[in-house]
């Protein structure tokens, strides 16, 4: 069989091209559904809905903070209805062990044998609600599963499947029964999302939902239907990987992590992978919005979300009231922007 001409390949990949684009733009359009089906549970709080869209694209995970009551668990179970993926939801208490997210060996009295019982972690859609209330040794049963995408158990890796996203809640540290996240697991997270509470107009709405008969405990009545599913992820996930970057945006992006780790503010700046992290979520917010390339204000839109929580501050910078957001968005201010 001979090799294909220059001439053949070119004319192959431009009858690919409208298949590709085609395929593009239907995934786009049911993550814009996925966007509104959310929000028929979820009241105000677009921003991480979208932080939410944003990690299912880059294969990431996500920790969403926010006092109790702001709907983050809600959030989440609304995500996990709006998409055709298997999903299991797991309570973080105190005495919660790794086996209980990971799953263990049992001893089978009929075979004489081990066998293994897999844990929820082996999910598409894993919710790890209130993350931050469980000791650090049962937080690190989750970093193997948040990196390499597999479970070790008794030696032997176990893979998990694909599309595989950990969705986290955790109330602010401040509060009393919390185990601050350590570093290295906070950096598995590609965005942090903060969950606020609701404007006036915004706690109204909630209030006139409920008082019409809208139950949180049953999104089916809400009216939330699977409207995406792993076909439509892979689709958009080839569409992103397709977006162009520029020389001067990459330059752009290493230029604002390299300025956070010379911040007289913070005792440790973004890494490479938070510079890898950022590159990958203003290629997603580009493609979402309608465009094959990313602008500076791609990388602005997600610099927050996506660095708040690889940059450790200074306690006397603390005591001063300076924060982390306070901090990246200083950097934006001061690195020079690509024309």
């Amino acid at each position: 069989m001979s090799a294909p001409t220059p001439e053949t390949a070119e004319r192959a990949a431009a009858a690919d091209a409208p298949v590709a684009d085609a395929n593009s733009d239907s995934a786009r359009a049911s993550l814009e559904t996925l966007r509104s089906e959310i929000a028929k549970a979820v009241v105000g709080q677009d921003p991480a809905v979208t932080g939410l869209v944003v990690a299912l694209l880059c294969r990431g995970h996500v920790l969403l903070e926010g006092v109790p009551g702001v709907a983050k668990t809600l959030l989440v179970r609304a995500l996990a209805a709006s998409l055709e993926l298997d999903t299991k939801r797991v309570q973080f208490t105190p005495d919660l062990m790794p086996s209980d997210v990971t799953g263990s060996l049992v001893y089978d009295a009929r075979t004489a044998e081990f066998s293994f019982q897999p844990g929820p972690v082996f999910t598409n859609l894993l919710l790890a609600d209130e993350i931050n209330r469980t000791p650090p040794k049962t937080q690190s049963s989750l970093l193997e599963a948040m990196e390499e995408r597999q479970v070790t158990i008794d030696g032997s890796p176990r893979p998990l499947p694909d599309p595989f996203l950990v969705a986290a809640t955790q109330n602010p540290v401040e509060y009393e029964g919390t185990y601050p996240l350590p570093e290295a697991q906070l950096d598995r997270f590609l965005l942090k999302l903060t969950v606020p509470l609701p404007s006036r107009e915004d706690e109204i709405n909630v209030l006139t939902r409920h008082a019409s008969g809208f139950n949180p405990r049953d999104l089916k009545a809400a009216g939330i239907r699977p409207v995406a599913g792993p076909a439509d992820l892979e689709a958009a996930r080839n569409a992103v990987a397709r977006t162009s970057v520029s020389p001067e945006i990459a330059a752009y992006v290493v230029d604002i992590c390299r300025a956070t780790r010379e911040s007289p503010s913070l005792t440790m700046g973004a890494s490479p992978r938070g510079a890898t992290a950022l590159l990958s979520t203003a290629r997603a917010w580009a493609w979402l919005t309608g465009r094959d390339y990313v602008t500076p204000d791609d990388v602005k839109a997600l610099a927050l979300p996506t660095l708040r929580h690889r940059i450790q501050l200074r306690p006397e910078a603390e005591m001063d009231g300076v924060t982390a957001d306070s901090v990246i968005t200083a950097v934006l201010a001061h690195v020079p922007v690509p024309r």
